[in-house]
């Protein structure tokens, strides 16, 4: 229970919040700033004259080239050309504060304040015209948002439609002993009481109210319950849902329907050492149910388990994929009987390997 304190959750919070609101502000003028980068970066491959043309039709000409040039820009045909473009560049010096516990309260923005000593320089570099783009689009971006209405958005949502997650919220639950590390517990939960109740906060946009601030709190409460929170820490925490553990139909869910399920990345990691695998629909029913029963004989740890059974299931096939690449293999429930039956037999193996 060493580190920042409690107050830099909502801190977080804020930072989060300001962040997703500059994020829209950015998408509203997206078009807006490709344009204007598009216009810098013609003045970079064709630069304007600076004194009027009197030759007659030389502005025509002028204009039709710049047009040919956009043409060319657009269709990928300079991407290979290289321009240089003006990009801010901070000299922010290495500095390593030393400071009691609860310095964070006074919500210091030592990285802007230190910004506001050695401000920004501008540096010259030579890049492509595709991350030219980039950056000028970035850069003009940056010129059409309007930062103090991004900050007093970012505050108002923090404030009235912030949520805060807490989880593992059992860990700070201990006995009442007078001494060993239950006192820190209970100290981190007396810590948490005033921003739960209602505390402002200051942070580097300005004080930050949580009285409308929505706390949820999780836990596994496997070693202890809810009621040994402290008495005003439970009282702020008065809607209660205990959830049902994971069985195998939600497993089977879990294995194939995430877009980065387990069985998608190992189908993946094989394919690079040139071994094409396919999980039948009975091999992931199996698997779930192997999980399922382990988690019911012994200590339940969900969806956890799963990532010890599929690991076991392909073991061995990780291990050879060079030798007998390139191969296709089609994993179905036999395959995994066989290669967790000597585990599954040994209920002490099984306890520590799966």
């Amino acid at each position: 229970y060493v580190g920042r304190d409690v107050e830099s959750i909502v801190r977080d919070l804020v930072e989060t919040s300001v962040a997703m609101v500059k994020a829209e502000e950015l998408a509203k003028v997206r078009k807006r700033s490709e344009e204007l980068a598009e216009e810098r970066l013609l003045d970079l491959l064709l630069p304007r004259r600076p004194d009027p043309v009197s030759v007659e039709g030389a502005a025509e000409r002028a204009a039709q080239s710049r047009d040919k040039l956009r043409e060319k820009l657009r269709a990928g045909e300079l991407d290979s050309r290289e321009v240089e473009v003006q990009v801010e560049e901070r000299q922010t010096p290495f500095m390593q504060v030393f400071s009691p516990g609860g310095m964070e309260e006074v919500g210091m923005d030592m990285p802007g304040a230190l910004g506001n000593m050695f401000p920004a320089r501008q540096v010259t570099r030579r890049v492509n015209t595709g991350e030219a783009r980039r950056v000028l689009a970035q850069q003009e971006a940056e010129k059409l948002i309007d930062r103090e209405r991004v900050t007093r958005e970012g505050l108002r949502r923090a404030q009235e439609s912030g949520m805060i997650f807490i989880d593992e919220m059992d860990k700070i639950v201990g006995a009442d002993k007078g001494s060993g590390p239950d006192v820190s517990r209970g100290g981190v939960q007396r810590d948490l009481l005033p921003i739960v109740e209602g505390a402002t906060v200051n942070t580097r946009y300005g004080v930050v109210k949580t009285d409308y601030v929505l706390f949820i709190a999780a836990g596994a409460f496997s070693l202890s319950k809810p009621s040994d929170l402290i008495p005003e820490l439970q009282g702020r925490f008065p809607l209660r849902a205990e959830l049902k553990s994971l069985g195998r139909e939600d497993f089977i869910r879990i294995l194939t329907e995430p877009k980065s399920a387990l069985l998608k990345q190992y189908t993946a990691l094989l394919e690079t050492e040139g071994i094409k695998i396919e999980f039948r629909q009975d091999a992931v029913e199996e698997m779930a149910t192997i999980a399922a029963d382990i988690n019911s004989s012994t200590q339940d740890i969900g969806a956890r388990r799963l990532h010890t059974v599929v690991e076991n299931v392909l073991e061995e096939l990780s291990f050879t994929a060079p030798a007998i690449a390139p191969a296709s293999i089609s994993i179905d429930a036999k395959y995994v009987r066989d290669r967790l039956k000597t585990l599954l037999a040994d209920e002490d193996v099984r306890k520590y390997i799966l």
